[in-house]
This record gives structure tokens, C-alpha cells and sequence, in this order.
């Protein structure tokens, strides 16, 4: 996966419905804060900053340091393993969630404090090339 370019802001202006669009300028605003970089289109994804990994496999590829993309039925943000966040993701609010992916239909209604923590721990735990990666080299 490679940035894309393009608007991050007429994209999330094209954004239905307009929860989502709400969500996404409010994901916008904590993701920058907390990785310090600047939004970047990842084709449907909104990513911050960037780095080079490689599983123990020998998987490798390209991703941002934090993420979310707004779809239609929810927002999708992605984590570094929803596994080390069991105990925050108790107390988030609604939502579903999957390997590295957490669906929230409506950030009014999820602990906004919770979410920035998960967000911090993920973000500090790829930079640091943690969690279940053989290396991560930030690149952006």
C-alpha cells in the first residue's frame, strides 16, 4: 500500500452520510495530534506518516503509522493488533471489531478518551517496531 495523494479534505467532504464525514474530520484532528503528521490519502484509506515493514514470514510492504478509512456502514480504524487493547476495547462504547481493525458506527457514542489511548499505544508500538512485526522502519 503507497499514499495515493489527492485532497484529504475533498475527500472527506465527498463523505456519506454525514456521520461519517463528522467522524472522520474528528479522527482527522486526533490523529494528527497524537503521530504529529499530516493527513495523506492512502486510496480510500486516511493515513498519517509511513513506514517499511516486514513480518517474520518475509511479508513485507508499506503502511501508515495510524489510520482509518470512512465507509458507508461505519468507520474503520486500524490498530496494530486489537488483541493488546481487550481491556481498552471494554470500555470503548459500541463497537465491532477484527485482527487490526476497529468498526465504530458513530463516535458520539464511543469514549473519545478511550479511543485517543488506543491510538497512542498503537502509534507507540509500531514506531517502536513492536507487536508482531520482525521490523518496522518509519519512513514519513
Amino acid at each position: 500500500m503507497r499514499s495515493t495523494g489527492g485532497s484529504v479534505d475533498e475527500y472527506i467532504a465527498a463523505v456519506t452520510p454525514e456521520r461519517r464525514r463528522r467522524d472522520a474530520e474528528t479522527l482527522v484532528a486526533m490523529m494528527r495530534e497524537i503521530s504529529g503528521r499530516e493527513p495523506e490519502l492512502w486510496g480510500t484509506i486516511i493515513g498519517f506518516g509511513s513506514c517499511h515493514y516486514r513480518y517474520p514470514t518475509g511479508t513485507e510492504g508499506d503502511m501508515p503509522l495510524l489510520s482509518f478509512a470512512p465507509r458507508k456502514a461505519s468507520t474503520t480504524v486500524y490498530v496494530d493488533a486489537v488483541a493488546a487493547h481487550t481491556d481498552d476495547l471494554a470500555r470503548l462504547g459500541p463497537h465491532t471489531s477484527s485482527v487490526s481493525c476497529i468498526y465504530v458506527k458513530d463516535l458520539d457514542k464511543v469514549d473519545l478518551d478511550v479511543l485517543r489511548h488506543i491510538l497512542v499505544q498503537s502509534f507507540a508500538s509500531v514506531t517502536s517496531g513492536g507487536g508482531e512485526y520482525a521490523a518496522i522502519t518509519v519512513t514519513g
